[in-house]
């Protein structure tokens, strides 16, 4: 039987209007300029309404290759609903006002049984919006292609379990069918995310603010996954995906496939030039096979 997960988000954090939707996409995908390759096996992205981060997000979109992917692995944190383990949708198909995208239910059932997942609801599925904001990029991508997608919200997971999870998950790298968008914001700051970490020797605080997420993105690049944790026991930046991130750089260190992230693109909501702003930062990157 069908379960259909609804595009829950369209019409408020993107428009649910086909037409102007696919004109948006395909606008800040051709502005973006970047060389599709088959190399590109993976992506972080954000996942902010599309008036915010909807050009930044192009920029990791825009590397893929849609001819030889098949499925489709989307990890994203989960931002109302508490699991300290990952989670897999109970939906048959995602919907997205520019196309529908099946769920790989082989592959989950496949994950189920390792007693390592637990299953969230469709009313918790629809309330999250971290992976649903990637989806109207991917149908477009991957439109006229056969693809299935893998939905795992990532909880709130400790480090011995994000290597766990990136171990278990390790195997899926290792088909060139397979594709991962990982889902994540960067620096939230300011007094209402209760995060006001300025260092002055930056100058103006969305200098700072840059600063302390570049440390992030390059520490990413590395693929470290042990240095990323010490950076965020550091720095404490709250990056919202930094779970998801986690067990994607476990993954590519347990793979036999040699993979490098590289960041693309860096934006910032607005610059905050006093203690009263705020701003959220995003950042995009492709995780490419490293020839």
């Amino acid at each position: 039987m069908e379960k259909i997960r609804r595009a829950s988000h369209a019409g408020s954090w993107y428009t649910d209007n086909p037409k102007k939707l696919r004109e948006e996409l395909d606008g800040w995908l051709r502005a973006c300029g970047l060389e599709k390759s088959p190399d590109v096996r993976g992506v972080i992205a954000p996942h902010a309404g599309y008036s915010y981060s909807g050009r930044a997000a192009a920029y990791a979109f825009g590397n893929i290759d849609p001819t030889n992917i098949s499925r489709i692995f989307l990890l994203g944190p989960s931002h109302h609903y508490y699991t300290p383990k990952c989670a897999l949708s109970t939906a048959t198909v995602y919907k997205t006002p520019v196309g529908d995208l099946p769920i790989d239910l082989e592959v989950i059932e496949e994950l189920k049984a390792t007693g390592k997942f637990e299953l969230m609801d469709l009313l918790v599925d629809e309330a999250e919006h971290s992976m649903e904001m990637h989806l109207p990029y991917l149908a477009k991508i991957f439109e006229g292609h056969l693809v299935k997608v893998v939905p795992i919200l990532v909880g709130a997971v400790n480090p011995d379990n994000e290597a766990m999870y990136g171990r278990l998950l390790a195997k899926y790298v290792d088909d060139p069918h397979n594709f991962f968008s990982v889902s994540s914001d960067f620096c939230h700051w300011g007094s209402r995310f209760n995060y006001q970490h300025y260092d002055e020797k930056h100058g103006a605080i969305h200098k700072s603010i840059e600063a302390l997420d570049k440390m992030g993105m390059d520490i990413i690049e590395t693929g470290d996954p042990d240095a990323f944790k010490q950076y965020l026991m550091e720095y404490d930046n709250t990056i919202c995906g930094r779970h998801p991130i986690s067990v994607f750089l476990h993954m590519s260190r347990n793979c036999s496939t040699k993979i490098k992230i590289k960041f693309l693109r860096y934006e910032q909501s607005s610059q905050c030039k006093s203690m009263r702003d705020s701003s959220v930062s995003y950042a995009s990157a492709a995780a490419k096979l490293d020839t």
